[in-house]
């Protein structure tokens, strides 16, 4: 199966939750069952090229000139990755279909859990980091939605806010760092950067892009001292909880530093800083995670000690230690998603997770209680679980470690973080399960059904297995280290074992097991202490913290914008003017070295009625008729003024939207005042005046100089005079910029004007369902209405004219990629010429005759246009690139076609369905006011024809 497919499949199917629901919470369930299986097995099947050695690549160039592609590739590390989440990602929907009450909206909780999921698939299989960070803010974005999916919740809410905003912030850093990262490399494709390990670490920017990428890292896998977002995130539902602890989100910083280890590990810096930062946040959450009565928090800081040391292991920089962090990624997956999921059931069916309140649980939940025993011991390191393991291969990495020239210091406090991880694992045991039945749980426990505990008893079982049997791992294990080592170094050697003889690792082991059993037996008057010490509060930090920077924020900006458009157009201005004059005469200017043209007389006639009208506008833009002529006025001058020039494309584009703009403003003036209020004082008039006659005399100096002067560099023009016909197959060099060489700038613009025309309906929606609606229904005009609605003369000269106007806009259409025209053109021709029919005719007469409605016009544009783009794909092209040929049909002269056409007809339609949708707005407004009006415009009202002699009425 295709990489891309891979990574689109659960971003496709969270389209089907939230249909599927409508069949039943099973339909539901089960479709996103079988898109997670389906994405898993088109990853098995590159599982034998992944063993082999081989990296499964796929590549898209999509914007190759910014170096953003869609490239993905697969390794032993994206392998484990993707495993873990699409594997563990089946058993947490099995699990979740069955631990969610059917007040919960399970259609919307699994389609957040697909773009999750998507969104983490992404992040493992890319290979290109512009690409990596759109797919890293997502997963940001899309927990967000999981652990505030209890929104009635105010725990779960501010949780979701706290993990946004630490990761978010994180996420900004990484950004720059990834920046800095792919213009060291000289590209941004990982596979090419991960070959630059010389160049990256001898660069100055290495530092900066160092410190930027683990900032991201760290918020991201909870490392302090961002660790404390990560137990807020509990309030989510268990779940969602189990997922992101075990195989995603506080794995993707994990997943980050390994991948790039290659090129990043080694220095002082990243040993230092990586190794510093995993030491203190396995110790810290170990101890504090000892101390938490709540069953998840206990876990979610368990969870922060584990991935404190997987980096600590990365930050040693040697080989052995990244095989260590590799198979304690793997076993941490599996018991920690084994562990929440008890968690879950004993919240589920005893309704609390408060561990005070529980106890007793062996004997009425014994299946439970064999899982969580099983899981729980693992994580703390017992022989004959996978857990043992890899924290026997820690511990033997932090014996060989020497941080700070103090060789006891990683070794101690390894060992430190190693007891208290066993002493929570056992208390989570103990406190939990042992002891004698209570007879005041909030509800009766007992094990639930096999859809809640078999998924963890599966994790169980592989628990057991890796660690009875580790040789089953040990080639995967390889594969993977061999991916994260990246040819920097030999793979260790050595073999995944139970036994390795009585080593400092296995003392250190048995020091920490026997030490996390007293622990537990003195826990009580350890429990007693630790509540009376005056400790920081890592959530009453983030909150202060959080509400200086919201006063610091709003005294800035109450201070900077009051909400006045022309202050903040008056700062810009004299900002812009000010910077420009200064360097205009600190800066070195080229001599003038062109001629004036020589003007005729009615070039100045016309520039004078230009300027006249221009200047007469501001004085009398109050009264808004007035206003409106002489903007058509200075449109027209304009568009002559670019006609004169030798632009005709641009005065016929000028001359059809000046027509369009001013029918639409007249009918919005229809609905305002004649004249506009005086809102500002003559000082403050005098004041913007000036401020703008200094800006259009700073604009005017700047066009003259441009215009005098020849420069060094050649122009643009050049190039697109040059490549016009023989790249785009046009003479019509406008036409060609517009659908071939800017064609991208293109698509999004008329984007942008359909997106205008809904939001326009939209607003008038608003207005006629709204208590305007019974204004404009009594509103009697101010003026005396013309006494015939509909004048013949002009209902049939427009009528008449009808075919002719379609005629020209198909004319204009077909001859624009060579002569002045083009689909933008066309379209504004032709909607010109359905507006005049609702001039004439009637609002009612036109839309009755109208069999397409405009918003399906206009997205019918967009596709069409999108659609061409994407056809480029399919010959090996990026996006929106044009072919072009010649073709005879007897008994026709050669003619041309290209593939322009169909881009340039998409563009004819968003600009017929947007300024049509916008007139169609006004028009409902219009007819709710006039209603008196004639809806029979020429045409026969047969209910007013008197019968013939001999007929009945």
């Amino acid at each position: 199966m295709s990489l891309f497919l891979i990574v689109a499949l659960p971003f496709l199917g969270a389209l089907l939750p939230g249909l599927m629901i409508h069949a039943g919470r099973q339909s539901c369930a089960m479709a996103t069952f079988f898109v997670t299986l389906a994405a898993l097995i088109g990853l098995l099947t590159h599982v034998p090229a992944v063993m082999a050695g081989e990296v499964i690549t796929a590549r898209l160039d999509w914007l190759p000139g910014l170096g953003l592609n869609a490239n993905f590739m697969l390794d032993g590390l994206g392998l484990l990755f993707g495993l873990m989440i699409l594997g563990i990602g089946l058993l947490i929907i099995t699990y979740a279909r069955f631990y969610l009450s059917r007040e919960d909206n399970m259609g919307e909780f699994f389609t957040y859990l697909l773009l999750f999921q998507g969104a983490m698939v992404g992040i493992v299989l890319c290979d290109n980091i512009l690409m990596l960070l759109i797919f890293w803010e997502l997963t940001s974005l899309s927990s967000f939605l999981l652990i505030g999916y209890w929104k009635h919740l105010p725990e779960g809410r501010q949780g979701a806010r706290m993990a946004l905003t630490v990761t978010g912030m994180g996420g900004l850093a990484m950004i720059g760092g990834m920046l800095l990262l792919g213009q060291i490399a000289g590209s941004y494709d990982l596979s090419v950067i991960l070959e630059s390990r010389e160049a990256i670490q001898a660069s100055p920017l290495y530092l900066p892009a160092l410190i930027l990428i683990l900032l991201g890292c760290f918020t991201k896998s909870a490392q302090f001292p961002f660790h404390f977002w990560l137990p807020h995130a509990m309030a989510a539902p268990t779940p969602v909880s189990a997922y992101l602890h075990s195989a995603t989100m506080v794995k993707a910083g994990i997943f980050l530093m390994a991948r790039l280890w290659p090129v990043l590990s080694g220095t002082d810096a990243w040993f230092a800083i990586v190794t510093t930062a995993g030491l203190v946040t396995m110790v810290l959450g170990a101890v504090i995670g000892l101390f938490k009565n709540d069953l998840k928090a206990l876990l979610a800081f368990s969870t922060v000690s584990h991935l404190g040391l997987i980096t600590m292991l990365l930050g040693t920089g040697s080989a052995y230690g990244a095989m260590a962090a590799v198979f304690h990624i793997m076993n941490h997956a599996t018991f920690k998603a084994a562990l929440f999921m008890t968690a879950g059931i004993v919240d589920h069916e005893a309704h609390t997770r408060n561990i005070p309140s529980l106890g007793g649980l062996r004997k009425l939940m014994p299946v439970t209680f064999v899982i969580a025993t099983v899981t729980a011991l693992s994580m703390a390191g017992i022989p004959l679980l996978n857990g043992f393991l890899s924290k026997e291969m820690m511990l033997e990495q932090a014996a060989h470690t020497t941080l700070f020239d103090l060789p006891w210091l990683v070794p101690v406090l390894a060992t430190v973080g190693a007891l208290f991880s066993a002493a929570y694992s056992f208390r989570f045991i103990v406190h939990t399960f042992l002891g004698p039945v209570r007879d005041d749980y909030p509800s009766h426990p007992h094990d639930p059904g096999f859809g809640m505990w078999g998924p963890p008893a599966l994790l169980a079982c592989i628990v057991v297995a890796v660690g009875v049997a580790p040789f089953i791992a040990e080639p995967f294990v390889h594969v993977v280290t061999a991916a994260v080592l990246g040819g920097t170094a030999e793979l260790p050697y050595g073999h995944l074992s139970i036994w390795h003889g009585v080593t400092p690792a296995l003392k250190m082991s048995i020091v920490a097991v026997l030490g996390g059993a007293l622990l537990l037996i003195a826990y009580a008057p350890l429990a007693r202490a630790w509540d009376a010490a005056p400790r920081p509060e890592a959530k009453v930090i983030f909150d202060a913290v959080i509400a200086a920077a919201v006063r610091l924020a709003r005294a800035v900006t109450e201070g900077l914008h009051n909400g006045s458009l022309t202050r903040y157009a008056a700062i810009f201005a004299v900002t812009v003017v000010a910077v420009g004059v200064h360097a205009w005469f600190t800066g070195t200017t080229p001599a003038m070295t062109r001629e004036m043209i020589e003007m005729s007389p009615m070039t100045v006639a016309g520039w004078l009625l230009l300027t006249v009208a221009t200047g007469f506008l501001v004085f009398v833009h109050r009264y808004r008729l007035v206003a409106l002529v002489l903007m058509g006025v200075i449109g027209l001058m304009v568009s002559i003024g670019f006609n004169y020039l030798s632009a005709p494309d641009l005065a016929l584009t000028q001359i059809s939207v000046e027509v369009v703009t001013i029918i639409l403003m007249l009918l919005a003036l229809n609905f305002l005042p004649n004249t506009t209020p005086v809102e500002s004082s003559l000082a403050r008039r005098l004041r913007d005046g000036a401020i703008a006659a200094g800006a259009g005399l700073a604009v005017a100096a700047l066009i003259y100089g441009i215009l005098m002067r020849d420069f060094a560099v050649p122009s643009i023009s050049d190039y697109h005079l040059a490549n016009s016909y023989k790249g785009g197959g046009g003479t019509n060099v406008v036409n060609v910029i517009l659908v071939d060489f800017r064609g991208f700038d293109t698509f999004g613009e008329i984007i942008v004007l359909g997106i205008a025309a809904l939001i326009i309906y939209a607003l008038t929606e608003a207005l006629l369902s709204g208590p305007v609606r019974a204004r404009l229904l009594n509103r009697k005009p101010d003026q005396p209405q013309a006494g015939d609605a509909h004048p013949l003369m002009m209902v049939v000269m427009t009528r008449v004219m009808l075919p002719v106007f379609l005629m020209v806009g198909v004319y204009i259409f077909l001859r624009g990629h060579n002569e002045p025209g083009g689909g933008f053109i066309s379209g504004l021709v032709v909607a010109i010429a359905v507006v005049v029919q609702y001039m004439a005719s009637g609002f009612s007469w036109a839309d009755a005759r109208q069999r397409y409605p405009y918003h399906g016009i206009i997205g019918a544009g967009v596709l069409v246009a999108g659609l061409t783009g994407i056809g480029a794909w399919y010959a090996g092209q990026p996006f929106l690139t044009s072919a072009f040929g010649y073709f005879r049909i007897p008994p026709m002269e050669k003619f041309e076609l290209a593939t322009a056409m169909g881009f340039d007809l998409g563009v004819f339609l968003a600009v017929v369905g947007a300024v049509m949708l916008s007139l169609h707005s006004f028009s409902r407004i219009a007819r709710r006011s006039e209603s008196s009006y004639s809806e029979h415009a020429m045409d026969i009202d047969p209910s007013r024809i008197d019968p013939l002699p001999g007929e009945e009425a």
